[in-house]
């Protein structure tokens, strides 16, 4: 990561806060820096919100926004999709209730999209949560909005047979949605060459949590070059 663009949704609040380019967090130091840099406040700024339609989000995906009923993006979604989908690294906070997981999950299917139109598959997408439920829970929102796209998902997460696990993983996704834990047991069985995209969601949690060495571990084993979320 070089520097990041961060974005802040105070609670409470309709309008979107302000967009600031700072330095690289220091998050591998402690948990405590990191947890740091999420809590500091930014100042809010005017600004009105824009259609799903003018996101720049894929014909598929718009069809099963529209289906699932959201007419307009909430703050943090109206923010956070165009620069995700112009590649820009991001801290992105906002309260639960808020459309947080849209607001990664939609441009990172639409860059997927883009890459299955062009008859390129492989793993692009590779999103960390601290635990199963959060897991199913972004795994369900992925689901209902790639409806029309021929995804292919796998999910890791202990509690279950790892076999169906590894199975998914070396058959060849396009994304992957895991815990820290039990993606580092099975990090081996993945090809991660061409992952493009890393999304921490709930990284704060994750590193209340004491899996600050196994995401440190897990971001050692794939490509330096990628555009990294924390949501």
């Amino acid at each position: 990561m070089g520097d990041v663009l961060r974005l802040e949704f105070i609670t409470g609040s309709s309008r979107p806060a302000r967009c600031e380019l700072r330095p690289e967090p220091k998050c591998g130091s402690s948990a405590a820096a990191l947890k740091d840099v999420l809590s500091d406040r930014v100042p809010p700024y005017g600004g009105g919100l824009m259609p799903f339609s003018a996101l720049g989000l894929e014909t598929p995906i718009l069809k099963a926004v529209q289906e699932a009923g959201y007419a307009e993006p909430t703050p943090i979604q109206a923010a956070a999709i165009p620069l995700v989908l112009a590649g820009h690294d991001l801290i992105g906070i906002a309260q639960t209730g808020t459309g947080k997981t849209a607001a990664f999950v939609l441009p990172i299917l639409t860059r997927i999209a883009a890459s299955l139109a062009k008859g390129t598959r492989g793993t692009r997408a590779l999103i960390v949560a601290p635990t199963r439920e959060l897991v199913v829970q972004i795994e369900e929102n992925v689901r209902a909005y790639a409806k029309h796209l021929p995804l292919r998902i796998a999910t890791v997460f202990g509690g279950v047979g790892e076999r169906p696990q590894i199975e998914a993983l070396r058959s060849g996704v396009d994304l992957v949605i895991a815990t820290p834990g039990r993606l580092l047991d099975l990090i081996r069985h993945a090809d991660f060459r061409g992952l493009s995209v890393l999304v921490l969601d709930e990284a704060d949690r994750m590193l209340d949590m004491g899996f600050l060495p196994p995401i440190r571990q897990i971001v050692r084993a794939i490509p330096v070059k990628r555009q990294t979320l924390l949501f």
